[in-house]
């Protein structure tokens, strides 16, 4: 994505969670060393808390978006449904007039398709939920398996979006949210399979990271794809010393000696 902002806003001061220290020492897979580096490199937290619906809310506006575009989304969004109009957010969200909050959140991109999932997915927590408190109460008190199933039977709602609520707002170890990001770096860098979908690559990494640090290996894994490891323009690709990680990356689908990069599932060596 173009133009993304320097700083990965979950991961930042003010993306929320609270600093945890670990002992980096002896990782038990490479997979937890390359996380341990990163939580050195960026942070270490522990998330959690967040209302569990605007935290819906806020995952559906940085759909196929960056944070640059989403943030200014959100906020117009809180400022007109939300936190300046004291009330239930969810039954805000159900009655709203769908043109009007398509243009209030324009800057997040295919506000028309988003604004229309928004009103849905309120209509539903509403229905099935009351609204956003037992929305919230539903999110961090079940089992997580069951809170996953059932936001993924919401229309409008991934595995991305499902695994993030489940992050940042019931606080739950061991989920790894896999966007684009953690997709292209795990497995270029050998940490999952190189013809993984991003469900392959989301097994791969809660299976070989602690519960403990998923969290902030999924902020700061993203936090490493804007900085070094870009889709295109890894770092290595014109010097090896610029990024971080080179010691430890398998480099699947980039290619120094001729300047190419390719998705890892189209390397040849991964064939």
């Amino acid at each position: 994505m173009d133009d993304e902002p320097a700083e990965n806003i979950s991961g930042g001061d003010s993306g929320g969670g609270t600093v945890s220290e670990f002992d980096p020492t002896n990782a038990d897979t490479r997979a937890e060393g390359v996380v341990d580096r990163l939580g050195e490199l960026y942070w270490q937290k522990t998330y959690g808390g967040q209302d569990a619906f605007e935290c819906l809310v806020r995952t559906v506006l940085s759909q196929n978006t960056s944070d640059k575009a989403s943030q200014p989304a959100h906020d117009a969004l809180m400022e007109r449904y939300g936190s300046d109009n004291p009330g239930d957010l969810a039954v805000a969200l159900a009655d709203a007039a769908q043109d009007e909050l398509a243009e209030t959140i324009s800057a997040a991109g295919l506000y028309n398709q988003k604004s229309e999932t928004l009103i849905r997915l309120a209509e539903r927590i509403v229905a099935e939920y009351g609204g956003e408190d037992g929305f919230d109460e539903f999110v961090k008190d079940e089992d997580p398996p069951e809170v996953r199933s059932a936001l993924l039977e919401m229309k409008g709602v991934g595995p991305k979006t499902a695994d993030c609520v489940l992050l940042f707002s019931g606080g739950r170890g061991g989920v790894f949210p896999v966007d684009t990001h953690v997709h292209r770096i795990a497995r270029r860098m050998g940490l999952a399979p190189a013809d993984a979908d991003h469900e392959g690559v989301r097994e791969h990494l809660e299976r070989d990271v602690p519960a403990d640090k998923c969290g902030f290996g999924h902020t700061a894994m993203i936090q490493f794809g804007r900085e070094y490891c870009s889709a295109r323009k890894p770092a290595c690709l014109e010097d090896p010393d610029a990024c971080p990680l080179a010691d430890d990356c398998e480099q699947v689908g980039v290619y120094p000696e001729t300047g190419e990069v390719v998705d890892p599932s189209e390397a040849p060596e991964a064939k």
